[in-house]
């Protein structure tokens, strides 16, 4: 329309301006034209079509330039944009014979991140189904966090993570704060919770505060960090370099191998992050047979997804086992004692002093709505409690999900998750043999926990802990007493970037030859923020 205007205002222009200039001679009623009077009229209306052309050209030209300038408006990108990221990431070859480190599932109910980004896909995401993958769309059972909401609307663009770096190469970052608010009857609760990141004092607590990195190094290998920071009970920090390590993703046979600091593949618990458990503090058995920051280390993995027809994965790993992330290995313990032995804290003198770490895991669909998950993991090295003293740790997992068919957002739910651990512990004289015994500690222990996700956000639970330690006429130790715990919770999910719990737990500490029995009465409330997207961690 605005192009009709100057042709309409132009051609009445045209029009009016010879009668007004009259350069041609006037016709009249009575006086015939003469040649030259049609001549004139001639140009004039030859001139006015040649005008009348080029203003409908410049209507047509603008009309092209106006549906340009709406296609790049509705675009908002420029007509060859760089490569992003993640589509670089979703480009570059997929690694069809990688181990899975996580499961290719697309049901997001419990991933922490439910729009996980696209830039980090799993090894073999990309490739078609491999022979032994995991034969389930539920991620129920995947370890990153209990079941989550998935948000939609104006929030849902908060799951974009943070990114650096384009193309095959970038990186991801999110930041998790967990903190608790605790009362306990006991004073001393440092020493009724196991676990570093457990709930430390009366009061306030911030015990896992954790930046995240992940990424692509190049086409053929991955790369995961974990810096976690905490607050000790006098409000100092303390850093720790959780984990660091790279992985393969493109290794033929549904091989994987991993280098780095990580946690070991040991049980169900022990390779997840405080964020992701389902309560707020460690199991007793964990704790006091992996130690309070759980059995990790500096070592080296590799994994083989077996070619059957359902999930079936062997994981053969090595670490250091060194200090107090190995806990009942080469531990030099507190002021160098460690059940009361003078520790040796000795070098490596061999691949006996190695932490060696199996593991063979297989899960089924038992339905279209149950799936279960079975395990057993070991651990076996030396100890420094004496010169040739040996550590053997076993345990066997079970995990069962239940999902209704008309879930939304994962919810209703029910979980039951078990672990069964033993630990044989040689302990020896001591360094230069100045303790008078030598034991073998025949300890076992376990824990078993029920989660009901009962409406979309809020989830119940209960768990139960035993730990038996051998009693000792010689060893006096607080970490050798037998103990029992009971836990309730109730936790709520307003998105998946925060997290309220309730959790209240009764322990009963057991008399042995050197302590008293003893029960305590805890109470904790749990809150939790993520920023950027926290993605999910290994199945």
């Amino acid at each position: 329309m605005l192009a009709v205007f100057p042709v309409t205002a132009v051609f009445a222009q045209e029009t009016t301006s010879p009668a007004n200039s009259s350069p041609a001679p006037t016709v009249s009623n009575t006086t015939p034209a003469t040649a030259a009077d049609v001549e004139a009229l001639r140009q004039q209306v030859q001139s006015l079509t040649e005008t009348v052309k080029a203003l409908q050209q410049q209507v047509k030209d603008q009309q092209a330039t106006l549906e340009n300038a709406n296609l790049t408006g509705e675009s908002g990108l420029p007509q060859n944009p760089e490569p992003s990221p993640i589509t670089g990431a979703e480009n570059s070859p997929a690694p069809a014979g990688s181990t899975p480190p996580r499961f290719p599932t697309e049901d997001t109910s419990v991933v922490q991140s439910t729009t996980a980004p696209a830039a980090s896909p799993a090894p073999g995401a990309g490739a078609s189904p491999l022979s032994g993958g995991f034969p389930t769309t539920d991620t129920s059972v995947v370890t990153s966090a209990p079941e989550t909401i998935s948000s939609t609307g104006a929030g849902a663009s908060l799951t974009q993570p943070i990114t650096i770096g384009g193309g095959r190469n970038y990186m991801n970052i999110s930041f998790d704060g967990l903190f608790a608010l605790a009362y306990s009857s006991a004073p001393d609760l440092d020493h009724i919770e196991v676990g570093d990141h457990d709930p430390q004092q009366r009061g306030f607590n911030a015990r896992n505060i954790e930046l995240a990195f992940d990424g692509a190094v190049d086409p053929y290998f991955e790369g995961f960090a974990n810096i976690v920071f905490k607050l000790d009970n006098d409000n100092e920090t303390e850093v720790e370099v959780e984990e660091a390590f790279m992985q393969t993703t493109s290794l033929p046979f549904n091989l994987q191998l991993k280098g780095g600091q990580f946690f070991a593949a040991f049980g169900r618990l022990n390779p997840t992050h405080p964020h992701t458990w389902d309560f707020a503090d460690t199991p007793l058995v964990s704790g006091l047979f992996l130690g309070p920051d759980g059995l990790r280390g500096v070592g080296a993995q590799g994994s083989w997804t077996l070619p059957l027809p359902w999930y079936s994965q062997l994981i053969f790993a090595s670490q250091n086992g060194r200090g107090s992330t190995g806990f009942s290995f080469r531990n030099p313990g507190d002021d160098g004692m460690f059940f009361d032995r003078i520790t040796t804290d000795r070098e490596v003198r061999g691949l006996q002093d190695f932490v060696w770490i199996p593991r063979f895991e297989n899960s089924v669909n038992l339905s279209e709505t149950q799936t279960v998950l079975a395990g057993v993991s070991g651990a076996f090295g030396s100890n420094e409690t004496g010169a040739n003293s040996r550590t053997q740790i076993y345990v066997a997992d079970l995990l069962y999900k239940w999902k209704s068919a008309r879930a939304e957002g994962g919810f209703p739910f029910v979980k039951w998750q078990t672990e069964l651990m033993y630990r044989r512990f040689e302990a020896g004289h001591g360094a230069n043999d100045s303790f008078p015994v030598a034991e073998t500690f025949h300890d076992w222990g376990l824990y078993s926990q029920v989660l009901w996700g009962f409406k979309k956000g809020w989830v119940i639970g209960i768990r139960g802990d035993y730990v038996h330690m051998q009693n000792s006429d010689f060893t006096d130790d607080l970490d050798r007493q037998s103990r029992s715990r009971i836990s309730a919770n109730l936790t709520w999910y307003p998105t998946e970037f925060s997290k309220l719990r309730l959790q209240y737990n009764h322990d009963f500490l057991e008399e042995n030859f050197f302590l008293s029995d003893r029960e305590v009465d805890s109470l904790f409330l749990q809150f939790e923020f993520i920023l950027g997207s926290h993605g999910a961690h290994k199945f």
